[in-house]
């Protein structure tokens, strides 16, 4: 099993595209903080990023992209700029898909969300920086060029189905960008992402994900990575912030959670196919993770469910 592929799939990652900004001479426009991973890519022309986590602008190119993983204002614009204008207003004035502010079309830019439908979020962003910025021509990042590339085909020639392809590639594009930041900014990821750069605990952390309902000890996991048991608690502690087991007993109640929202398992399944002995286990377990009991948490989404 992958991890990050099963923390995506549990996160029920979706993206959604937004109409692409067309720009020219002097302009500057104003965002209020998005909901969910936004992300911006420069298909023509050069302008800057303002994000409010960052005190330097960020300068982007041709073939460059970024994503925000927090809600944060930010700007984009010309160097120099123009006046702000609000994000709402241009994009309520698009047209065929493509927003307009400025004079002229020197800069083109196409972008989106990513949203999780799922709670446990936190798995995923906590552990990026609040701004990736991936430039054009770094290394490994020809297939995020090209999904970038197939992206603003579909959506400037719209063949049948184009939406669902853009939308589709987009999380290609995401996973991508992902790897690439593990690669080559490691020192800049935390949590259980940073343990996927340490070939130890990845191998602890892949074993973890293939059989969560194992009774796994340290000893296991160690062997799993090669390594002593006392080597691999601490590459973990240090890596990933948890010990093996507490990272274990926290996967083991996100994927409870999903089958309270998923299913109609009994609370006694869901715990024996999650790694718990009993009912009485698991809501120990649920309600010192979550803050609930799992009967509390599936009664609260069914009524959200039903709204």
């Amino acid at each position: 099993m992958d991890p990050l592929e099963d923390v995506l799939a549990l996160l029920e990652t979706r993206s959604q595209l937004s109409a692409s900004l067309e720009a020219g001479g002097r302009w500057a426009v104003r965002f209020d903080g998005p909901a969910g991973v936004k992300f911006n890519a420069v298909r023509r022309g050069h302008c800057v990023l303002e994000a409010e986590s960052r005190p330097d602008p960020i300068f982007l190119a041709p073939g460059d992209c970024y994503l925000l993983t927090r809600p944060q204002r930010f700007v984009l614009r010309s160097d120099p700029p123009g006046p702000e204008v609000d994000a709402g207003t241009v994009f309520r004035g698009a047209r065929n898909g493509v927003a307009h502010t400025g004079t002229g079309q020197d800069v083109l830019l196409i972008g989106g969300r990513f949203t999780f439908e799922a709670p446990g979020q936190e798995l995923l962003l906590d552990g990026l920086p609040p701004v990736i910025h991936v430039p054009a021509g770094t290394a490994h990042a020809e297939t995020v060029e090209w999904a970038l590339t197939v992206i603003e085909h579909e959506l400037s020639k719209k063949p049948v189905a184009s939406t669902l392809v853009a939308e589709h590639l987009a999380v290609v594009m995401l996973i991508h960008v992902l790897r690439l930041h593990l690669a080559s900014e490691p020192h800049m990821v935390s949590g259980w992402l940073a343990g996927l750069a340490d070939p130890a605990v990845a191998a602890a952390l892949t074993s973890l994900h293939a059989d969560p309902a194992r009774a796994w000890t340290v000893a296991d996991l160690a062997h799993a990575g090669a390594v002593s048991r006392s080597t691999l608690a601490a590459r973990f502690k240090e890596s990933v912030g948890q010990g093996p087991l507490e990272y274990l007993t926290h996967w083991r109640i996100q994927l409870a959670a999903q089958k309270l929202r998923k299913s109609s398992e009994t609370i006694s399944s869901i715990a024996h196919s999650t790694g718990y002995g009993s009912e009485s286990a698991i809501s120990t377990a649920f309600k010192r993770v979550i803050g609930v009991s799992p009967s509390a948490y599936r009664k609260h989404h069914r009524m959200t469910d039903s709204v």
